[in-house]
Order: C-alpha cells, then sequence, then structure tokens
C-alpha cells in the first residue's frame, strides 16, 4: 500500500509548449529529495489531454526511469474510451509504473453500470494495479459510493482517488472498507488533512508540486492521527492550497513552479499562462509558506 504525499506531477514545457525534458527529470529528483511518497506522471496535472500517445508514453518512461525503483510511480492512464484506457495502462505496465491511475470517463457521461463495466474491463485488460480517480468537476462523470463498493471487489482495483472534497461522503466509504487493503486517497488538498485524519491513506496532491516537503510531513502527521500538528501545518498550506485553484489546474501551480524556478514558463492551448490579476495572489501565498523569499 502507497501512503502519504502523492504528487499529481506538473509537465514541465518550454515556452513554445514542446515538453521540457531536463527540467521533468530535475522535478523528479526535487520530489526525490524532499520526501514525496509516490509520483503521478500524466495525471490531470501532467496535461496528458494536449499530448499525443508519445508524448504521454515518453512521459511516464521518463518519469519512470528518473525515478529509478525509490519510490512508487502511478501512471495516469484514463480516457474516456475503455480501449484507449487499456491500451494506456498496458503501456504503463511495458515501461515500469508501479500502479495506473485511470480516470472516470469524460464528456460522454455513463451511467453506474457503464462505469462498474468500463473499470472492470480496464481492471481486466491491465498488468498493473488500478486506481480508480472520481473528479466529477472535471468529468461531469461522478463514481458512486455504491460502484465504487462494487469494483473494490473486482481483481486488481486497489483504491481511489477522490478529488470531490465531499468529506461527508469520504467518510461513509471509510467507513464501509474498514479493514480492507483498498487504499483511498484524497484528490482535494483543501479537504486532505480532514480526510487522513478520519482514516484516508494520504493525498494525491497538486500542493505536493510546490511544497512537496510539507506536504509529506502533513501527510504523515495526519495519519499518524495527530490532529493539532497536522491542522497546524494545513493552516500554513491553506493559503497555497487555495491559490492554486484560481483558475484551471495546472495553471497557477505552472505559474508556481516557474516563479520558483524550477520550469519555463510554458502551458499548452486550450490552458493558457496565468492571469497577471493573480501574480501577487499566488507569489504572496508561496511566500507564506516559505517556499520563496519577498
Amino acid at each position: 500500500m502507497i501512503t502519504g504525499s502523492i504528487v499529481a506531477l506538473a509537465t514541465p514545457m518550454k515556452v513554445d509548449g514542446e515538453i521540457d525534458w531536463e527540467a521533468l527529470r530535475r522535478l523528479v529528483n526535487f520530489h526525490l529529495e524532499n520526501g514525496t511518497d509516490g509520483i503521478v506522471a500524466a495525471g490531470t496535472t501532467g496535461e496528458p489531454t494536449t499530448m499525443s500517445f508519445a508524448e504521454h508514453f515518453d512521459v511516464i518512461r521518463t518519469v519512470v526511469e528518473e525515478v529509478n525503483g525509490r519510490i512508487p510511480v502511478i501512471a495516469g492512464t484514463g480516457a474516456n474510451a475503455t480501449s484507449e484506457a487499456v491500451e494506456l495502462a498496458r503501456y504503463a505496465s511495458e515501461v515500469g509504473a508501479d500502479y495506473c491511475l485511470s480516470v472516470c470517463p469524460y464528456y460522454n457521461k455513463p451511467t453506474q453500470e457503464g462505469l462498474y463495466r468500463h473499470f472492470k474491463a480496464v481492471a481486466e485488460g491491465s498488468q498493473l494495479p488500478v486506481i480508480l480517480y472520481n473528479v466529477p468537476g472535471r468529468t461531469c462523470s461522478d463514481l458512486y459510493n455504491e460502484t465504487v463498493l462494487r469494483l473494490a471487489e473486482v481483481d486488481n482495483i486497489v483504491g481511489l482517488k477522490d478529488a470531490t472534497g465531499n468529506l461527508e461522503r469520504a467518510q461513509e466509504l471509510i467507513s464501509r472498507l474498514k479493514g480492507s487493503d483498498f487504499m483511498l486517497y484524497s484528490g482535494d488538498d483543501g479537504t486532505a488533512c480532514d480526510y487522513m485524519l478520519m482514516g484516508g491513506h494520504g493525498d494525491i496532491s497538486v500542493t505536493a508540486n510546490v511544497a512537496p516537503r510539507a506536504m509529506h510531513d502533513l501527510c504523515v502527521t495526519a495519519m499518524a492521527g495527530d490532529a493539532e500538528r497536522a491542522h497546524q501545518i494545513n493552516t500554513r498550506l491553506m493559503p497555497l492550497h487555495t491559490v492554486l485553484g484560481v483558475e484551471s489546474n495546472p495553471i497557477p501551480v505552472k505559474w508556481a513552479l516557474h516563479r520558483m524556478g524550477l520550469a519555463e514558463a510554458g502551458i499548452r492551448l486550450p490552458l493558457t499562462w496565468l492571469s497577471e490579476k493573480y501574480h501577487s495572489t499566488v507569489s504572496e501565498a508561496l511566500q507564506l509558506a516559505g517556499l520563496i523569499e519577498s
């Protein structure tokens, strides 16, 4: 079981939008040096929806190679076509990823039965353990708790990234899966502290891109049940959690990485560079978190 702070890794790009492979390798090592417990390569924050298949594969391969077995790598392999999701999962296995993260199919709005059959087919076609990913704010497709419980019984489906931010719903699922080895991760930084204090196993985090050490400490403390200390850390990080959502992810976090000197000012259409009116807001949050000087 992977526990702790799992970064939803941004993909560094040059100003012309080309992937910056050297910066990607440096960013992986930044996380290895700062306590990150696992890496998601080519997840939502990594912009796979604007990549070719070859680029998507190469991002996963590059991260796996650079990590070199030191921490687990979870490959983003979701798609709105089941056959495509299976193909991506098979490739991730070939290059040595440890798990695959498969998002609910977006745009085509399947039923709960359709979601169940989709993920069952992905699990059957994948040699890697599958982590489900529910983010209805992006996909318009919500994986209900009852469907998660059905899928938890399917061989090769081992966990869930829950990005709903709904703690009441999370508490029900955590309670009903208590005692199982099914992994339950927050995918919403703003509520992740409380999610882990309720029994969640970690956070697949955007904030960890820029604050890996603090997010690792938060996860360790919260999972140990030290609510007072966990909330102290989270209070310091909350401005960062908030501002990294002022425009669509990964726009703010890529600007923050650039501000920290970790990446060039590169992003791909239809996403655009962070609006100037938010530059000071994000800078102030980075300062409050002790990540840059004023």
